[in-house]
């Protein structure tokens, strides 16, 4: 393979990566706009912790980044992140994930501490290597406080890379979020 070709190879692996990352967030969209339109009801909130709308805000550790999630419904969400992977191969990485959350395992006094677990997509960008595309599952917990419009959360997702080579990889990140009604 001389370099031109391994030059479109890669443009043509990074537009594939960002394309199937761009569908998982369409489906997960579209499965919300069927539910929405099978029911009229807003989304619900659990004691009256809001679990509704857009979240936005900062994660650190692996990746360090921005955060992202929008509720589907009361226990349902997608989550997104964007940021720069530190560790052992630095460059851009990219994940979405449909989460389900169990509100009802740990019982607090204010707001809401669920745990969730979920499955997605990740797009990681090497500086000097090719770009890595697996599956990720995280697992997490997130504390809703009940009387601000913002949520802390701690997660760890392990990573399986299919492409270039197949390889088992961990992330952990901590952030926080503010959400918008």
């Amino acid at each position: 393979m001389n370099l031109g070709e391994m030059g479109r190879y890669l443009t043509t692996m990074k537009k594939s990566s960002l394309l199937v990352l761009l569908l998982f967030f369409v489906a997960a969209i579209n499965v919300r706009g069927q539910e929405s339109s099978a029911s009229s009801e807003p989304l619900l909130t659990l004691d009256g912790v809001p679990n509704e709308g857009f979240g936005a805000g900062l994660m650190v550790g692996d990746p360090f980044g921005v955060s992202l999630k929008y509720w589907l419904n009361e226990t349902w969400a997608i989550d997104g992140g964007l940021g720069y992977s530190w560790r052992g191969r630095d460059g851009f990485h990219i994940h979405s994930d449909v989460l389900y959350h169990f509100f009802d395992l740990i019982d607090i006094d204010k707001g809401r501490l669920p745990l969730y677990f979920g499955v997605g997509a990740r797009v990681h960008f090497e500086r000097h290597s090719d770009d890595h595309v697996g599956i990720r599952g995280p697992v997490g917990v997130a504390y809703l406080f009940e009387d601000k419009p913002v949520d802390v959360f701690l997660e760890v997702a392990p990573v399986l890379d299919f492409t270039p080579d197949t390889k088992f990889r961990f992330t952990a990140a901590a952030g926080a979020r503010y959400w918008f009604r």
